[in-house]
This record gives C-alpha cells, sequence and structure tokens, in this order.
C-alpha cells in the first residue's frame, strides 16, 4: 500500500495574511484485481494564517497501479497529538513555530474541493477543532512516514552540550537563592539572647518534652515536639523555666530550638522558587517570587526564633511543592516520580495538619486538585474502569491513609513521651490521669463507694471546665452577695476539697466509735470547704455574669450555715444500685430551697475572679454536661480501698478527648496583656504588627511588621491579577483567537496564578469566620501564595508588554529591565526596613544617617 499526499499553497496578493491551504490526496490502494482507472479521491485540510507554510508537496512512494477496491462513503479523521515539546526560551519569548494544540482535539478532514475564499472565517467543510477524548485513533495508522515527515517540521531540541549547560545555570540559580536566604535567617540568630514573644510558650514546650512532663496546648503536637527534639540533640537540658518574655537565656543552650526554626524557614525560599518555576517555566518568575520572601522582615522575623509558624510553612510549602510536581508527572502515572511526589504530599500535609490546625486549609487545596484530577481522568474515554479504580486507590493510600496514619502516630509518639503528670492534667479526665506518673490517681487505691466524712474533689464532665473551687476571696461589691467566691478551676489545688456531711448534724462522721454510712441517691447533704470551713451555699442573688441563673458562693463559720447550705444528690446513670460510685456515677446537686441545679456555665471571670470558670445555679433543670459532676479523689480512712488501673482509657479515647480539649481551647483563646489583637482586613494592607522584643528606647527592639514594599506590591498584584484574569478567561471562553505568544502566557495566567490565587484565599478568608483571637501573624501561610502571584503576574504581564511593543527595537529588553528593577527595589527595600527583623535600640531609630530614618512614620502605628 502506498500513498501520495501533495500540498499547494495559493496566496493571493491583495491578502497577504490569508489562510494557506494544503490539499492531502489519499490514492486508493490498489487490488491485484485490474480494474479502470478512477478518478482519485481528495481530502482536504485547511489550517489558519497562524500555521507555519508547508512544503509545496511532499510524496509518498507510489503504490502500483492495479485494480481497487470499491470506495466506502465515510469521512476520515485524523487526529493530531498536539504540539511537540518546546525549549523553554523559545516558547516564553514568543517564537513558537506553530499553535499549541491542546491534546485529545481532533481534526476532520472532509472530502471536497478547495473553499472559494481562504480569508474568511473557518466554513463547514474547514479545520474544526472538537472538544473531547473520546475519537478516532487514526492518528496511529497513517505510519512511521507522516510522523517522521511531522519531526522534521518540528523546531530542534537544542544540542546535548546546551542542554547541560541549561541544567547547570538552573542549579546555579537555586544554589543561589538558597544561599542567600539561609545567609538572610542565619545572620544575628543569637540576638537577642533573651525569650521573646511567643518562645515563652513554645519553648516551655519543648523543655516538657525533654522533661517527659504532661501538659495541654491548643494546637497539634508535632511543632512542639520537634522543637524539644531539636534542643535535646543541641545540648538543652530543658531546665529554663521561659517565664515570660526578656528573661535572659545566660548558660542556657537556646541556639539548636532557633536554628532549627531557621532551618526550615530557610527551605521556605527554594521550595517557593521551585513551585513557581515548575508552574510557569519561567526563571525570571521564579526568582522574583525567591526575592520577594528572601528580603521581607516579617517572614525573615517569624523564621529566627522559636515559633510553631516557620514549620507550618515549611509543611505548607512542601505540600504545595510536592502537588505541582505530581501534577507534571501526570503524563507518567504510576511511575516512580509520580508515587514519590504523590507520597510526598501526603507526608507533608500530616506534618502540616500535626503542627497546627491551619494546616487543613492546605489539605482543602490539594483535595480539590485532587478531585479535579480524576474527575478528568475520568471523561478520559481511553481509560479502562480498571485503570479509574488504580488512580482512585493511589489517591486514597497515598492522599487519605498515609497522612492519617502519621497523624496518628504523632499522637501516639506525644502520649508515650508524656508519661509525668504536669501542668495539663486537669485539663483531661480522671481516667486519663490515672496513667500519669506522679499524679495521685496513678496506682492509686481509693475507696469505690462515697461515704459521709469523706473528703472528695469533685469534677465537672463538660471538657476543660474542671473542679469545683472556692479560695478566700470574696465576690466585689455590686456582684450579688459579698460572700466567699466559688468556681471552677482546671488545676490540681487543695482549695478544691471539700467534706461531704449530713444536712441535719454536726458529728464528725470519722469518729471511730459510728457506724460507716454511705451516701445514697436521694440523700440531702452539704458540702463543706475544707480550707475556709465554708458550706457551699445558694440563694436568689443573680450570677456574676450568667442572667437568670443563682449565685453561687462560699457561706458560714465553721461548717455552721442555714438552710441554703442544702443540696439533694441525684445519681444520673443509675441502675441497680443508689450508692455513690467513685469516678463511674454521674451526679447532680439540687439546690433545696430554690430547686435549681449546680453547674458551670464556662465563662471566665474577670480577675477579680482570677479568670477562673463561673459557677451558678440554674433554675432550668437540663441534663446537661455543664451541671453533671463525678467524684474524683476519695479520701476515707474507714473504707478499704481498690485500684484504678482498670478506669485507665484507650488510646482512641485519649485521642478523641484531647481534640474535643483543643477544638474548646482554640475558641475560648483570650489575648495576653499588652498585646496588639488585630482584624483580618488589617494583614493584606500591613496595618499594625507585633512587638517581639522590648518596648521602650533603652531596650532591644525587634517589631514583626512586613517590608512595605514586598506587602503593597502583592496587594496590587492580587488586584490586577483579578482584572487581568477576567479579560483573560472571557476572551478565551468567548472563542477569540489569541495569538501564540498570548496563548501560552495566558494559560500559565490562569492556571498556575488561579492555584496560587485559590490557595491566597483558602489561608486568608476562613478567618474572618474565626471566633478566636486573632494575631498579625496568621496571615503569613496566605503571604507565601500571594507572593508567588506576585512573581508569576509581573513576569507575564512584562511579556505581554515586550510582544505587545516587538515593533519597536528596544521592546526585547523591556522584560530584562522590568524584571530587574523589582529585583533591585526589593533588595534596597530590604536595607531600608531590615533593623525590623535584625533588632535595634533607640539611637539607631533617631540617627538620620541610618537605614531606620526611613521608618519615623511607623511611629504612627504603634511603633
Amino acid at each position: 500500500m502506498s500513498f501520495k499526499v501533495s500540498f499547494s499553497v495559493p496566496r493571493p496578493a491583495a491578502t497577504p495574511h490569508s489562510r494557506r491551504c494544503w490539499e492531502l490526496q489519499f490514492l486508493e490502494p490498489v487490488s491485484s484485481r485490474a480494474r479502470p482507472a478512477r478518478p482519485s479521491r481528495s481530502v482536504m485540510l485547511r489550517a489558519t494564517s497562524r500555521l507555519p507554510a508547508a512544503r509545496a508537496a511532499t510524496t509518498l512512494p507510489a503504490q502500483p497501479r492495479g485494480r481497487r477496491p470499491a470506495p466506502r462513503r465515510r469521512r476520515k479523521e485524523l487526529h493530531f497529538p498536539g504540539h511537540p515539546e518546546l525549549p523553554l526560551g523559545d516558547f516564553l519569548a514568543g517564537r513558537l513555530a506553530r499553535p499549541r494544540v491542546p491534546a485529545g482535539r481532533r481534526a476532520i478532514l472532509r472530502r471536497g474541493r478547495m473553499p472559494p475564499a481562504v480569508g474568511r472565517g473557518l466554513a463547514g467543510s474547514e479545520l474544526r477543532p472538537r472538544r473531547g477524548r473520546c475519537g478516532s485513533q487514526a492518528a496511529r495508522a497513517v505510519g512511521p512516514d507522516v510522523a517522521a515527515e511531522a519531526t522534521a517540521r518540528s523546531p530542534k531540541r537544542p544540542a546535548p552540550g546546551s542542554r547541560r549547560f541549561e541544567a547547570a545555570g538552573r542549579w546555579a540559580l537555586l544554589a543561589l537563592v538558597t544561599l542567600m536566604s539561609f545567609a538572610t535567617r542565619f545572620h544575628r540568630l543569637d540576638e537577642p539572647p533573651h525569650v521573646c514573644w511567643d518562645e515563652t510558650h513554645f519553648g516551655k514546650m519543648g523543655s516538657y518534652y525533654i522533661n517527659r512532663t504532661f501538659f495541654f496546648d491548643v494546637h497539634p503536637p508535632l511543632g512542639k515536639m520537634l522543637i524539644g527534639l531539636a534542643g535535646y540533640l543541641s545540648g538543652y537540658d530543658g531546665t529554663f523555666l521561659f517565664q515570660k518574655p526578656g528573661d535572659k537565656y545566660e548558660h542556657h543552650s537556646y541556639m539548636g530550638m532557633r536554628g532549627f526554626c531557621a532551618f526550615l524557614g530557610s527551605l521556605l525560599v527554594p521550595f517557593a522558587y521551585l513551585t513557581v518555576l515548575e508552574l510557569s517555566q519561567s526563571l525570571p518568575a521564579a526568582l522574583l517570587t525567591a526575592a520577594l520572601l528572601t528580603f521581607d522582615t516579617g517572614c525573615l522575623t517569624l523564621s529566627q526564633y522559636i515559633l510553631l509558624d516557620p514549620i507550618l510553612m515549611f509543611f505548607i510549602m512542601g505540600a504545595m511543592l510536592s502537588m505541582v510536581k505530581y501534577n507534571s508527572c501526570a503524563n507518567r502515572p504510576f511511575s516512580a516520580p509520580w508515587w514519590f511526589w504523590l507520597s510526598l504530599t501526603g507526608i507533608n500535609l500530616a506534618g502540616a495538619l500535626g503542627v497546627k490546625f491551619v494546616g487543613l486549609f492546605i489539605i482543602l487545596q490539594v483535595g480539590w486538585n485532587t478531585l479535579s484530577d480524576l474527575w478528568h481522568l475520568f471523561g478520559d474515554c481511553s481509560l479502562s474502569m480498571v485503570t479509574m479504580g488504580k488512580h482512585l486507590t493511589a489517591r486514597i493510600l497515598c492522599l487519605i491513609v498515609l497522612p492519617m496514619a502519621l497523624y496518628t502516630a504523632t499522637y501516639a509518639v506525644h502520649f508515650m513521651v508524656l508519661s509525668k503528670s504536669g501542668p495539663g492534667d486537669g485539663f483531661f479526665s480522671s481516667a486519663f490521669q490515672a496513667r500519669l506518673s506522679g499524679n495521685n490517681l496513678h496506682n492509686a487505691s481509693i475507696p469505690e463507694y462515697l461515704a459521709y466524712g469523706s473528703v472528695i474533689t469533685v469534677r465537672n464532665l463538660r471538657m476543660a471546665i474542671g473542679y469545683l473551687h472556692s479560695h478566700r476571696d470574696l465576690y466585689p461589691e455590686g456582684i450579688g452577695a459579698r460572700q466567699q467566691q466559688v468556681t471552677t478551676y482546671l488545676h490540681k489545688d487543695y482549695n478544691n476539697l471539700w467534706i461531704i456531711k449530713k444536712h441535719n448534724t454536726n458529728s464528725d462522721p470519722l469518729d471511730p466509735s459510728l457506724p460507716v454510712e454511705f451516701v445514697r441517691h436521694g440523700d440531702i447533704i452539704r458540702l463543706e470547704h475544707k480550707e475556709t470551713s465554708r458550706n457551699l451555699h445558694s440563694h436568689y442573688h443573680e450570677a456574676p455574669l450568667t442572667r437568670k441563673h443563682y449565685q453561687v458562693t462560699g457561706y458560714g463559720i465553721n461548717g455552721t450555715g442555714d438552710s441554703n447550705d442544702f443540696w439533694r444528690i441525684e445519681v444520673v446513670n443509675r441502675k441497680f444500685e443508689n450508692r455513690i460510685k467513685v469516678l463511674r456515677s454521674r451526679i447532680r446537686l439540687i439546690h433545696l430551697v430554690t430547686g435549681c441545679v449546680l453547674g458551670s456555665s464556662g465563662k471566665i471571670l474577670p480577675k477579680w475572679g482570677w479568670e477562673q470558670f463561673e459557677v451558678t445555679c440554674s433554675p432550668y433543670l437540663k441534663g446537661t454536661l455543664n451541671s453533671i459532676w463525678n467524684v474524683e479523689d476519695h479520701i476515707n480512712p474507714k473504707l478499704p480501698n481498690i485500684s484504678l488501673d482498670v478506669l485507665q482509657p484507650s488510646f482512641p479515647e485519649i485521642l478523641l478527648e484531647s481534640h474535643m480539649l483543643m477544638i474548646w481551647g482554640n475558641s475560648g483563646l483570650k489575648p495576653k496583656d499588652n498585646e496588639f489583637t488585630s482584624k483580618p482586613w488589617h494583614w493584606p494592607i500591613n496595618y499594625q504588627g507585633l512587638h517581639f522584643s522590648g518596648i521602650s528606647d533603652t531596650d532591644f527592639r525587634v517589631y514583626l511588621l512586613g517590608n512595605p514594599v514586598v506587602w503593597w506590591l502583592n496587594l496590587l498584584s492580587i488586584g490586577l491579577y483579578l482584572l487581568s484574569g477576567s479579560i483573560v478567561a472571557v476572551a478565551v471562553q468567548r472563542g477569540a483567537r489569541l495569538p501564540a505568544e498570548v496563548e501560552g502566557l495566558s494559560w500559565v495566567l490562569l492556571r498556575g496564578g488561579g492555584q496560587l490565587l485559590f490557595g491566597w484565599m483558602l489561608h486568608y478568608f476562613p478567618f474572618f469566620l474565626m471566633g478566636r483571637i486573632l494575631y498579625f501573624h496568621h496571615y503569613f501561610p496566605a503571604m507565601l501564595f500571594s507572593s508567588m502571584l506576585t512573581g508569576i503576574l509581573w513576569d507575564t504581564l512584562l511579556r505581554l508588554c515586550a510582544w505587545s511593543l516587538a515593533c519597536f527595537p528596544l521592546a526585547g529588553g523591556i522584560h530584562a529591565v522590568g524584571i530587574l528593577s523589582l529585583l533591585l527595589g526589593i533588595a534596597y527595600s530590604f536595607y531600608l526596613f531590615h533593623p525590623l527583623a535584625y533588632g535595634m535600640v533607640g539611637p539607631l531609630a533617631q540617627d538620620p544617617r541610618s537605614p531606620m530614618a526611613g521608618l519615623r512614620w511607623l511611629e504612627s502605628w504603634d511603633f
């Protein structure tokens, strides 16, 4: 079988930019039986004016004449697999030899004559691209000769030496970017040599891990575990107290923990560089992004201290980089690189969520990308359902099972290491405390049933409410009756101890001559505070914070009070017996006079109440956890003891309890003294920062504030992207025929920039819905995405500007001059504002010759 292909290229003089046309003539195969010669059938292929002129004629080996089979009256189809890969410089500089044809579109070759008018729009018989992937595979049957001809017409690839030189240049730029990042983050890392801002918390928690002391925090444990591990490996012994900002480190080794955070913070810059390079295939865009992050004083400051933020941002950027890398391997599914990047994405997701719950936002972004990818694969009719099942299984294993396993393993290590009793015991249930060595419930033996005369602690069953507590302080004037305060307290304290007595006698139940009398369901009792000898009391005065609830106080002298001290005890989960079982029985205390039920509202009292939780007596007898208690500690020398080992909870129960406490703790966070809180709309405009160190002119001052040039450029870029992206998207949707150069850059702008804009929105807008206290540093994950978007946007806009002015002699340098100007401006702004991060003392800011002279306008921002 042989074919003959001929091309005719008419070029009317009046229309120099008219379409060129090829005539593709397929000669029918000759059979062994001779038949009269018939006119050959021809198939027309027309292209737009953007396609390069083809050779005038291409002839394939002719087929011997002979008898032909009867022609079939059907349409012939030819599939084009897409534009061949082009060198990076050619693609971005607009030197495309032909338009990029998306893979999967097919060109219909219809039989017929050449259309009379070539300069008009596409006629019905012309080349019409069709969407979809379910088409004929006729392209595979064209044969190697046609493929060789297409290869001969495609642009030549660079020589191996040129490719090696380009690869070496890329590695050199990456090394330079990484070196600059590490140099800025590790410069003056040891200053100031005292505790700064939240080092008070996270340095102290690192010490807890080294000492294996249990604590509670509102964030997942991975970040603190890594800080503690870094301190342990660098020689820190965990003895520094981290009491308050300004405490001198003196001889204690703190550089290991700061160095670890600075190391992870330094990696953010090369991660962002590689991510932008993967999304845009543009070295200038990646270099601009790296400069924005390297020379931002805010990112620099957060990376130099013992904080969770550099660890969190490291895992967020690692997940983003891994995601775009495995997206680039989509044409090689189930290959080793594909599996590597997909698994690494899952590992980074587990790390981000294991440091802070903010990591949920990058999980949402990767999840959306995965759903989009699977939907795209589902529309590919060339894939079997077995292959689709493999794709789905791979993503479930790497992006769901693997992160969940690693996240759960983090908590297993956390609870295994923190095996000693510590300041976080009171946040957890009595059963959990029984597993901590040093806790009074660990390996304890206590009486099983409650009896009169027992010394007990009463714990509220609502998580993180704590123990029924009283102290000698009185309610202030105007807050109900001026009597002794009764609150709930989360920590172990002697003021949590109460003596249970009968309501109608003052005899000592512990008298050896008296028999043991157990407390039963429905008994009327009074609770005497052991430290102050005042009775638990309620009356019709209104509670301090909760309206329509009654005040609860401590009243009486040496246990002598009035009838408002009487309470009826009820067992909620009573089954067969009426006695009160320690740790197991759920009880309610009903006030005998008013009929209200004792409970805790969960509201935090002001400073006069030591910021403990309010206790009220509610007239609404609802069976909520706020009004249900259990007996925890139990001391009665007249009763036999039992072991509490059987009450220790399982790991799933501990995991669930800890997450409930963290969710509750995040919602109840309050600002510390002398702190500037902020609102989400303040963050992108760099409105107000945070004092990291020093508040007076004589202190060594470090102030968390972003480089204004970088942040306002990012804000401007978001607005420009929304405008330009909308224009391009509308033009593409309306079917506008864009030039090849504009089409390629538009694809980068919409796809690459769209992913980054989506990441910025996910890491920013949810904070508007949060009820917890917010700080300026919460914006920095979103700032990473806005900086990457800025790099892609300005590189694209400058390239489009150079292309539109191509007729001018110096148009080719517009892009290079623009990128260089941005880089120099960002570097110079860092020179002006770097004392914000590296620290300064009063006279430095007042010296007109110092770089800080440009910061005097910050004084109006409470600096």
